[in-house]
């Protein structure tokens, strides 16, 4: 019997889109999230956070209730801590120079900075400069801005020369109980002109240019467009800086302790309620539990501030 030979035409290959696959294949691994993944990609975080924040935070209120010094453990003494600071003198005088900080310092950063962005913000020559100028005593350390004012500031420093020359006289910057503080409070807002700025400029950018045009047709001048067309505009960013600066000014250390040195000036009389922390907490016999109760009043303080702006911000809303 012949043989026959079956012909077959082999199929052509489809080059086109692939079939959508419809489950895995079998043998084939599936790869599951586990429901702790994104804690494990948040644990660095949280492990840096809860070492140099929260334990630190809840050690200072536990210690404030207590006696504790630097190298003696202490014991439980109650509300002994906060009952000797309203007989301590010292406590007062920092509670009222570091609230005088805060009604000196806070309305100069709220106001200054939104003029200074608003000059910046001009597309003129040169303009790149000043903006570069505004900002640098942000990037400055603080202690270096510090020597530099108390060298320009002191009796025999460049101020004093100059007042000198034009017949004035010298005047006793640091060595003056109020010129001292007003001298600091100079020192703060002229650091913190270039940073505030920058929050400014980054509200500048989204108010509309047609409201001021349209305020320009009306014959509104430059005066009366600041008040009824920019200030609206920015009144949130406002109340953020109002808010951080009140924080930052009442917590002021730095510059007042570069000006004053560590006694906080003559007698003492400038003394800021953190560098009555860090004299009363710190060296062999550092009362560290008065300490952390001066600590847990300025926290109650600050958190105060932030809610007081905030509530004066939704009146306003209302």
């Amino acid at each position: 019997m012949a043989s026959s030979t079956v012909s077959r035409t082999p199929r052509p290959v489809s080059r086109g889109r692939r079939p959508a696959s419809r489950g895995p294949r079998p043998g084939s691994r599936v790869r599951r999230h586990l429901p702790t993944s994104p804690w494990l990609f948040a644990a660095p975080g949280l492990l840096i956070t809860g070492i140099f924040v929260l334990y630190p935070f809840v050690s200072t209120v536990v210690n404030s209730f207590t006696d504790r010094r630097t190298l003696i453990p202490g014991e439980f003494v109650g509300l002994a801590n906060f009952r000797e600071l309203l007989d301590d003198e010292m406590f007062w005088i920092g509670l009222r120079n570091s609230t005088l900080y805060v009604l000196g310092v806070v309305p100069a950063l709220v106001l200054l900075p939104l003029l200074l962005a608003l000059l910046v913000q001009k597309n003129i020559p040169g303009i790149a400069f000043f903006r570069s100028a505004f900002y640098t005593p942000v990037v400055a350390s603080i202690v270096v801005v510090g020597l530099i004012w108390v060298w320009l500031l002191d009796e025999r420093g460049l101020v004093n020369a100059v007042l000198e020359a034009v017949g004035v006289g010298r005047v006793g910057f640091l060595s003056d109980q109020w010129l001292l503080l007003l001298s600091a409070m100079t020192v703060t807002v002229w650091k913190g002109l270039g940073y505030y700025m920058i929050i400014y400029l980054a509200a500048l950018a989204n108010v509309p240019r047609e409201l001021h045009e349209a305020a320009s047709v009306d014959g509104a001048g430059a005066v009366r467009r600041f008040f009824t067309v920019t200030v609206p505009a920015v009144r949130s960013t406002m109340v953020l800086v109002g808010a951080l600066s009140s924080v930052a000014a009442f917590k002021v250390f730095s510059e007042v302790y570069l000006m004053a040195g560590p006694d906080g000036g003559p007698a003492g009389e400038d003394t800021t309620l953190v560098m009555l922390v860090q004299r009363t907490g710190t060296g062999l016999t550092g009362r560290v539990g008065y300490a952390s109760a001066i600590s847990v009043v300025v926290f109650v303080v600050t958190v105060a501030l932030m809610l007081l702006v905030l509530r004066a911000d939704r009146k306003e809303d209302a």
